[in-house]
């Protein structure tokens, strides 16, 4: 800033000088004082000026619509988007998100920190703030294969950039909490460069979450629980509220929320497909459902604003207020919070619900999803079980949490699993992509409901191995090839032929087509995992299936190395102890 822009606008918020731009009578939504002030909005080169009466060389007649700060979304990862940086600012603005707290750990995982170059240079074509966090596990665990595998030291010219704002969710909470030399290397490269560190603790409690909250860990998306919220928050934590497509945990957690504590929570999604951002909406889409819960409204504005930007240290946003950026959007109510009009830094971004800057992708040719892939046939797919007691995953109700039980299968001599669809369990492997180790794990899955056929995907949380789901080993083994053909992405196969299938190019994350082209896409394989493969109608395929990799959220996943207790932080064999 020059001393002429500072001069200028102390002269236009003291009404010296006529503003940029004005929004005229409007509603302000004060969350600094709780409540709502009538008046006109004045901008200067992108910030507020001034709240109050004001003459502007452009005005705008707000028509007594209510003014709230920009939404701010605490938690997101671009890539479960399946679109790029770019579309993301597309889809996301003209539902009043104004800033994201993008942690590009998918991408990052695949290719490294070309991957986070990447991210960063797309950002930059789009109007929608997009704040980086650097990815702080990848691997996510010491048990599985990643692309990369980011250390201490590579992290250290990194996370220097002036656009990555901290170290991203810390998953390796094991790790912090036991001491382990080289997580504390990479904690101390945030630290020690004054940025923040990510939260992800599941189960985490009493001393031990002291210790993950004395690492200057200062906020945590993974509370399941009402009592896990307080406890975070009695330590000093922000808790993040998730509502996302798989993970919804909002309306649970809402139930914690008081007025002495509404302070420390955040509102966030984590991941969010196109289906449900134009089904559902983004941050109003949070807003709207406090509201139901009971929540006040400009609290629960204050959960997607102010506190948001307190809790990620982002102190020229989050209100409307003299001196802060002029992330604005008018919405008709504070009931359903749709918006009609938003500005990012001063400039009109969206008018009635269109998004008004171009959208341009950058090249992303470079970012090609690679599929080293040693070995593979059906032949590793055999479960090679010694009992027919086994151990199984078991997909639990709206989430990624799964739980570990028993149960007695029918076997092959030579110890392969056999499909019985009365028993709603399918075999379940993760191939490996990244570095040509020839791993295939096998295990069961429970309540996913396929019927028939093969679904696999290379989208497998963290480190976005080949996961695949099946009924039969034919079908699983033409599923693994065709989508290694087609360079990852999603596919279906039924009778060794394919059914659907949904391209990935870039990493094998994402698509290089606009949102409605992948939500239409989407939606094509969603009826057809249903309806042909006849999956569960109460399981989301795609969400659920590529979360059953990761080997940081309970109770028990499956990674390329093995069967893993999460809660035992160890490798588990398919058989179960006998009864």
């Amino acid at each position: 800033m020059t001393q002429g822009e500072l001069k200028k606008r102390i002269d236009i918020a003291a009404g010296r000088t006529a503003a940029d731009f004005v929004i005229k009578n409007c509603k302000i939504v004060n969350v600094y004082t709780h409540e709502i002030e009538e008046g006109d909005i004045a901008f200067s080169d992108g910030k507020i000026a001034g709240i109050g009466t004001y003459d502007g060389k452009e005005t705008m007649d707000g028509a007594g619509k209510y003014a709230i700060p920009g939404l701010i979304d605490g938690h997101i990862h671009i890539e479960s988007s399946y679109v790029t940086p770019e579309e993301i600012g597309r889809l996301l603005a003209p539902h009043g998100t104004t800033t994201i707290i993008a942690d590009p750990h998918e991408i990052v995982n695949v290719c490294g920190l070309d991957g986070m170059d990447y991210m960063l240079k797309a950002a930059e074509n789009t109007v929608l703030d997009i704040k980086y966090v650097l990815p702080s596990c990848v691997p996510a665990t010491p048990f599985e294969h990643s692309g990369a595998n980011i250390s201490a030291d590579m992290m250290k010219d990194v996370i220097t950039n002036d656009k990555i704002i901290g170290l991203g969710e810390f998953m390796d909470f094991p790790g912090v909490v036991a001491g382990k030399e080289e997580v504390i290397d990479k904690l101390l490269e945030s630290i020690n460069h004054g940025k923040l560190i990510d939260g992800h603790s599941p189960g985490l409690t009493g001393k031990e979450l002291n210790a993950y909250i004395s690492a200057e860990i200062r906020n945590d998306h993974e509370c399941a629980t009402v009592a896990d919220m307080k406890e975070r928050i009695a330590r000093g934590m922000y808790v993040l509220l998730r509502e996302g497509s798989c993970c919804k945990d909002l309306r649970t957690l809402l139930k914690g929320v008081t007025t002495e504590n509404a302070r420390r929570c955040v509102l966030c999604s984590d991941d969010r497909q196109p289906r449900t951002i134009f089904l559902e909406g983004h941050m109003e889409n949070h807003l709207r459902i406090c509201v139901e819960e009971g929540i006040d409204p400009i609290t629960a504005i204050q959960m997607a604003t102010i506190n948001t930007a307190e809790c990620f240290h982002l102190f020229d946003r989050g209100a409307i207020a003299p001196g802060l950026r002029g992330d604005v959007v008018l919405v008709e109510d504070l009931v359903y919070f749709k918006a009609d009009t938003v500005f990012i830094e001063g400039k009109k971004v969206v008018q009635d619900g269109t998004y008004l800057p171009p959208c341009e992708k950058i090249d992303y040719s470079h970012m090609k999803g690679g599929f080293h892939v040693k070995d593979f046939s059906k032949e590793k797919l055999n479960l090679n079980s010694k009992s027919n007691r086994v151990n199984v995953i078991t997909i639990m109700d709206d989430g990624v949490v799964t739980k570990k039980e028993q149960a007695t299968v029918k076997l092959t001599d030579n110890g392969d699993f056999i499909f019985e669809s009365q028993n709603d369990i399918a075999k379940i492997a993760v191939v490996e992509r990244h570095k040509g180790t020839g791993n295939v794990a096998v295990a069961l899955l429970k309540g996913y409901g396929i019927k028939e056929g093969a679904i696999a995907l290379s989208i497998a949380h963290d480190s976005h191995n080949i996961i695949i789901v099946g009924v039969n080993d034919d079908d699983m083994e033409m599923a693994v090839q065709k989508l290694i053909k087609q360079g990852g992405g999603m596919i279906q196969v039924k009778n060794k032929e394919i059914i659907a299938s949904l391209p990935m190019p870039i990493a094998g994350l994402m698509s290089n087509q606009s949102g409605e082209w992948v939500d239409e896409q989407l939606e094509k394989f969603h009826e057809s995992a249903h309806g042909i493969l006849k999956i569960s109608e109460k399981v989301e395929p795609v969400m659920t299936l590529c979360f059953m990799s990761l080997a940081v959220i309970p109770e028990i996943k499956l990674t390329d190395m093995g069967l893993f207790d999460v809660s035992k932080f160890d490798f588990i064999s398919i058989e179960a102890s006998p009864i």
